[in-house]
């Protein structure tokens, strides 16, 4: 494992300093990339199971999308989406519209999805205003869910270890209860929705914000009919409804859109990450026709918001290269044929390890609830929960050489996130390795043991995305 760089210049994103900055670092240093995997400045390989953090949906070392970037560069490096435009945010617009369901077909770039969500919110109320109804700011999203770190989104953002620090945040937002049917916070999760509508007053609520399989807790997948009830709850309450797709959308579930795989058609959009498969950092959010119609007919006739790198034309650039390999390799594809194998697999690991009480997910996009008791449901202790995920399970899983997530943002759950691209033999490769740690962490629990809590590397975060 590459020795990390401890003179303290760089800070990592949601590390903790004694992996990094202590006597004896142990975050690994990623010097390259091909395929699948990447590899170590020490030249140790690893399996990318989380895709990077859920974005390099097409694998490392492709040449379309530098290549498409130096062309870019060279002919034109830069110009704004303000009161100018260029060709290849417009072409990635109309793209993205083409791809996209029912009339979701206006495109707005940032760079980042925080910023799509922070975008969203302001769209929303810049709606309602237009429509003269200016009590309407109140968001309502789920409990433990991650929508971004930026002052508005991280109070949609529902999960308190990441907010308490910043308090107070924003006024008017709402959790409710997720879509968790292995611990079920309530018998009715749409439902849930329309009582917090209500409750808040129709009146005062702007939009409700959901990820088509929530992300953060472990890949929790909608109940039948979850999106159509809930579709029908903010129309009836004149409510906007974002699909936070930030993860879900290119080809994560092995759809365009979550919004496709389950069947609903969102007011907005919000997506960042695998449109570019990370190549190049963009965002954004595409919104239906009647919102775009509108705001164009306000006093202002825009929508009050923009940045500077918004749309940069060689992020643009890239991600047209990026769908052009989704389309010429049959990325979705490659998704849809291998998804019921892969949850086949994981859930044989459910069977031979009792450490494992939940496999749940879709796509490319899966997590093992970890318990102390199967059959009783019951959880790991604070003590148990430290020592298994950063005492044990991250550092043995790199050491085995996979990346994958450890996290305990709810109940422990590892993530499983590999590159679209991967095939049985990779998803083999994972699933082996998975085996072995998870014998591993089962004999070292058996009994109530708590493993050695000798410090390890945190893995990819137990916070953030």
């Amino acid at each position: 494992m590459a020795a990390a760089l401890s003179d303290g210049n760089l800070w990592l994103h949601f590390t903790r300093t004694a992996d990094w900055l202590g006597d004896r670092p142990s975050v690994p240093v990623i010097d390259r990339g091909e395929g699948c995997y990447v590899w170590d400045s020490d030249g140790k390989r690893y399996l990318d199971g989380l895709s990077a953090l859920f974005c390099v949906q097409v694998g490392y070392g492709r040449p379309e999308m530098p290549e498409a970037a130096a062309r870019q560069m060279a002919k034109l490096p830069f110009a704004t989406n303000w009161a100018t435009a260029h060709q290849p945010a417009i072409d990635l617009a109309a793209a993205l519209a083409e791809r996209f369901p029912g009339d979701l077909d206006h495109a707005f770039f940032v760079n980042s999805g925080s910023e799509a969500v922070e975008s969203a919110m302001k769209l929303a109320r810049q709606y309602h205003q237009a429509n003269g109804e200016h009590h309407r700011y109140k968001v309502i999203s789920r409990h433990y869910a991650y929508h971004g770190t930026t002052m508005g989104a991280l109070g949609v953002t529902g999960i308190h270890g990441l907010s308490a620090p910043f308090e107070p945040l924003l006024p008017g937002h709402v959790h409710v209860p997720n879509t968790n049917a292995y611990r079920p916070q309530t018998d009715d999760p749409a439902g849930a929705i329309e009582q917090a509508i209500l409750h808040e007053g129709p009146e005062t609520v702007s939009a409700v914000f959901l990820e088509p399989v929530q992300n953060a807790g472990g890949c929790f997948t909608p109940g039948p009919g979850y999106f159509q009830r809930v579709r029908e709850i903010c129309d009836r309450h004149g409510v906007l409804l974002v699909s936070d797709e930030v993860i879900c959308a290119f080809g994560r579930l092995g759809t365009w859109t979550g919004a496709e795989r389950y069947d609903y058609v969102p007011d907005i959009v919000t997506f960042a990450k695998g449109v570019t498969s990370a190549y190049a950092p963009l965002g954004g959010m595409v919104f239906r026709r009647s919102v775009g119609d509108r705001l164009r007919q306000s006093p202002a006739s825009m929508f009050l918001h923009g940045s500077t790198w918004g749309g940069h034309p060689v992020s643009c650039a890239v991600a047209l290269a990026n769908l052009g390999v989704f389309e010429s390799e049959d990325v979705l594809g490659n998704v849809q044929r291998n998804e019921g194998w892969l949850g086949d697999q994981l859930r044989e690991l459910y069977d031979r390890h009792e450490i494992v009480g939940d496999v749940r997910g879709t796509g490319y996009f899966w997590a093992l609830e970890l318990v102390a008791d199967r059959d009783h449901k019951v959880l790991f202790t604070d003590e148990q929960s430290e020592a298994l995920l950063r005492g044990f399970l991250s550092r043995r899983l790199l050491e085995l050489g996979l990346i994958c997530r450890a996290d305990d943002r709810d109940e422990p759950v590892l993530q499983i996130s590999p590159p679209l691209i991967a095939d049985r033999e990779v998803l083999g490769e994972m699933v082996d390795i998975l085996d072995q740690v998870l014998a591993e962490a089962g004999k070292r629990m058996t009994g109530g043991g708590v493993p050695d809590p000798a410090r390890g590397p945190a893995g990819p975060g137990t916070s953030g995305p």
